[in-house]
């Protein structure tokens, strides 16, 4: 046993004990941690502007703090990035973390001083409390490889400003740093097909361990894995690899492909991070759901997703919560985000601890490769094509194609045209053009080589209506939904 695994052991053992602690009392955790949030916010612009000064409740809180979606937010960002100071939390953001937005583009999340444990640590706490579980820690002498964005960071009036995955790079505790692959020049590289092609380059001899990513990148590393060494599985080059990170997406559709690629069946570890602060993690492999990190920074509240765009929707803390219901997510913490919505759906599965599970986006949305695209995107990108182009479209739906018969993954955009465009292929080239536009998580993964530009499948005239008459839905307040994430409806639509 090597120094490093033999030291993880104990070290997870005190982890364990310290989160079991506010495990057991996470309630009073997170009360703690409002107050504290409040006290710390109360000379801040936003804090003068919401009368932090005078809330000593969460109901005082309601009333002064409205519900706030990025585009809410923008006025505060733009201080920010202007160079003020003491604008959403004290003082001013140690980085400022690039994210795919809705109508506003890419977004810019504050990361402070004080947040950036809850990005680094939650991670760290993860593996440890697998260490403690399954009394294993001999990966961490191994290679570890972490599947991340470019750290190459852009200044923006003195903040440090790149993807939250490049920023985290530069975190790596120092016992690490001597296990981790890739380089920092690899790292580097824009072009994700020639960084995968880098990363084989270094990693293929190597004793890997760990690998952690969106399970679509790990895959398409894989495949260049197995065509580089002429090996079968992923086993027979890296022998001790053991365990999988993954995070971003629904691994449900890659795990069969991944285990087959693999070789075997291994331990795997779910991680829920975003731009706006670590929300979960698995902390254990023989329960179901991610623990909420409820002493961490993050102060949560829970709006049923049926009320979520009632004018005044009642918002519940972790002790009113029922199990099995899904909630929109709030949160406030000390990044400086208020009553923040940050998109996502969520169902606890248990309350002793608080664990959930992620069940979607409030909206309608694709997210199978971790691109986030949703309806507002598609509809105003195909709207302005064809007011451009003089075409009308009776219906659409859009779906990810994960496991094309040939050629890397797509969006298909299944459309019902009054008339079809005399050059089908210009019109796709150009609908294409404008979601990368739209969506810049979209873009990096065509300029990646993940995914490749979207298909257009032309579906005859009455196609929607007779699906909708074949599931008793015709007529009414039923709608085709724009976007799905799976392919039940795409396949429903071309078996007609």
């Amino acid at each position: 046993m090597g120094i490093k695994s033999f030291l993880a052991r104990p070290y997870a053992a005190l982890v364990h004990r310290q989160i079991n602690k506010w495990n057991l009392e996470a309630v009073r955790a997170q009360e703690f941690l409002f107050h504290k949030l409040i006290n710390q916010a109360k000379k801040t612009a936003f804090g003068k502007e919401h009368g932090f000064n005078e809330i000593t409740s969460h109901d005082d809180f309601v009333k002064r703090v409205p519900i706030r979606d990025y585009e809410s937010l923008i006025p505060y960002i733009e201080k920010i990035k202007a160079g003020e100071s003491n604008v959403l939390w004290p003082g001013t953001p140690f980085y400022l973390a690039k994210s795919s937005g809705t109508t506003s583009g890419i977004k810019y999340i504050p990361i402070t001083k004080e947040s950036i444990p809850n990005h680094i640590n939650s991670a760290r706490n993860a593996l440890l409390l697998y260490i403690n579980e399954k009394n294993n820690s001999a990966f961490v002498n191994g290679k570890m490889i972490f599947l991340s964005g470019s750290p190459v960071l852009e200044n923006i009036q003195g903040i440090l400003t790149g993807r939250l995955s490049g920023i985290v790079n530069h975190h790596v505790p120092k016992y690490l740093k001597a296990n981790q692959l890739p380089s920092f020049k690899t790292n580097c590289i824009d072009d994700w097909e020639n960084k995968i092609d880098a990363i084989v380059e270094e990693t293929f001899d190597q004793n890997m361990t760990l690998i952690s990513g969106i399970p679509p990148w790990i895959q398409m590393y894989f495949e260049k894995l197995l065509k580089k060494t002429g090996k079968q599985t992923i086993k027979e080059i890296f022998p001790d690899f053991q365990l999988l990170i993954y995070g971003g997406v629904n691994f449900e559709p890659y795990r069969a492909q991944l285990f087959k690629t693999i070789g075997e069946q291994i331990d795997c570890i779910e991680t829920y991070p975003a731009s706006e602060g670590f929300i979960a993690y698995q902390d254990s492999q023989k329960e179901k759901g991610l623990l909420l990190n409820v002493d961490s920074g993050i102060f949560f509240e829970f709006i049923p997703t049926n009320n979520v765009y009632d004018e005044n929707p009642e918002r519940l803390t972790i002790k009113d919560i029922e199990l099995d219901v899904n909630y929109a997510l709030i949160i406030n913490s000390n990044a400086g985000l208020w009553g923040y919505l940050i998109g996502d759906t969520v169902k606890f599965v248990s309350k002793n601890p608080y664990r959930i599970i992620v069940t979607g986006r409030i909206k309608h949305f694709i997210s199978a490769f971790g691109e986030h695209v949703i309806a507002e995107e598609v509809e105003s990108a195909l709207m302005e094509l064809c007011n451009t182009e003089n075409v009308q479209v009776t219906e659409f739906t859009v779906a990810p194609q994960v496991n094309p018969t040939q050629g890397l993954p797509y969006h298909e955009w299944l459309i019902e045209f009054s008339e079809v465009p005399v050059d089908l292929i210009s019109f796709r080239n150009q609908l294409d053009l404008l979601m990368q536009k739209k969506n810049i998580y979209y873009k990096d993964l065509l300029t990646g080589n993940i995914l490749e530009p979207l298909h257009i499948t032309c579906l005859p005239k009455e196609s929607f209506r007779n699906y909708m008459k074949s599931v008793g839905k015709l007529g009414g307040q039923n709608k085709v939904p724009r976007l799905t994430n799976d392919r039940i409806l795409a396949d429903a639509l071309m078996s007609l």
